[in-house]
């Protein structure tokens, strides 16, 4: 006996008010008996501590709770016996919440994860065992009404401007400058500026672009903050000419991305870092907030 759940929808992307449609699949070699089939929609965001803050926060423990943000179910099929071979239930769900909460995208982190599923159980008679099934859909945010004002930064990079220096050495001399086309970013859109490297006394080995997601979980007792690479994309590679514009470009990935959110349990932000690695391995990094 197999069950399965197989949603109209290819990219299985959804908004909050849009309908869930699909089917229930079930194939067996003979006839079911069963007690009833229910399905169950699920949404929630899951907490965690990292390992360094575990012993920090010992009342944390108790608050790091998954927060329920939907749950509905309804009865697909009431109890009887199904025929031999593939039998098909569609189904419809709605997704809406109740009691003002609010449908968070769908996001993948490391110490956040907002996650929604569908799954479908089948309680079998006694001394067969229950089955079940679940598949994760996606929720994208509604678009955002009006438009987005850009905001450009301009930055330039030099040997007075580095902020945490860890060894006293003389710097080799250096002058990088460029522009990220906005900080403030349409997530379904990519990131755009450009860098020129004016003049180094060090050959370049790599120059990359860093996208790190900062995440915060707290509560009364604290807060733990994290924060971990997503993506790292190389733009240039070796020693590049100086004085020429090398373009920025970067996609952001939709799973492990999504807007900044600010709630009073958690909190997901995002940086770009432009990391220069010069021959002798030296790292020149700049962070920009998004």
């Amino acid at each position: 006996m197999a069950v399965d759940i197989k949603l109209k929808r290819a990219n299985k992307v959804y908004r909050e008010g849009e309908t869930l449609s699909g089917v229930i699949i079930l194939s067996s070699k003979e006839p079911i008996q069963h007690q009833g089939i229910t399905l169950t929609m699920d949404g929630a965001v899951s907490l965690q501590l990292s390992a360094k803050s575990v012993g920090v926060f010992e009342a944390f423990y108790n608050s790091v709770k998954p927060i329920q943000l939907i749950s509905n179910n309804i009865e697909v099929a009431k109890a009887g016996k199904l025929p031999s071979g593939r039998t098909e239930i569609p189904f419809e769900f709605p997704l809406k919440v109740k009691g003002g909460k609010i449908l968070y995208e769908t996001y993948h982190g490391v110490f956040v994860n907002i996650q929604y599923t569908l799954r479908c159980d089948m309680r079998r008679p006694l001394l067969a065992k229950d089955l079940m099934k679940s598949c994760e859909f996606i929720v994208h945010s509604l678009p955002q009404k009006g438009r987005l004002t850009p905001t450009p930064v301009d930055f330039s990079i030099t040997p007075e401007s580095l902020q945490n220096v860890r060894e006293r050495t003389p710097l080799p001399g250096f002058k990088i400058r460029g522009r990220l086309d906005s900080t403030n970013c349409i997530i379904t859109q990519p990131l755009t500026g450009e860098l020129v490297v004016e003049n180094l006394d060090v050959p370049v080995k790599s120059i990359e672009l860093q996208l790190v997601r900062v995440e915060t979980c707290g509560c009364a007792e604290g807060y733990a903050r994290d924060a971990t690479e997503i993506q790292n994309i190389q733009i240039a590679d070796g020693n590049v000419c100086q004085d020429l514009a090398i373009p920025i470009y970067m996609v952001f990935p939709r799973l492990f991305t999504c807007p900044t959110l600010e709630t009073t349990n958690f909190k997901v932000e995002f940086e770009v870092n432009i990391v220069v690695v010069l021959q002798d391995d030296h790292l020149i990094t700049e962070n920009f907030p998004l």
